[in-house]
């Protein structure tokens, strides 16, 4: 099993809200089903992930931990 980082994980929940915009959720939430039918429980979990990203960047709210620079 790869575990993503946090990095990979914002990385990507970056990409998708610059693409997609208030509609991320969405794709990151279909890709995560289509894994998760798949057997992919791994890849539906970094995908839950990165929905949680997602969700914090179109927030506008740092998430926790995160250092103000």
């Amino acid at each position: 099993m790869m575990s993503l980082s946090d990095l990979d994980i914002y990385r990507t929940a970056k990409l998708l809200v610059d693409q997609h915009g208030q509609d991320a959720p969405i794709h990151a939430a279909m890709r995560a089903d289509e894994l998760l039918a798949a057997g992919d429980m791994d890849g539906a979990r970094a995908w839950k992930r990165i929905i949680g990203a997602i969700d914090t960047l179109l927030s506008g709210k740092p998430s926790e931990g995160a250092g103000i620079h």
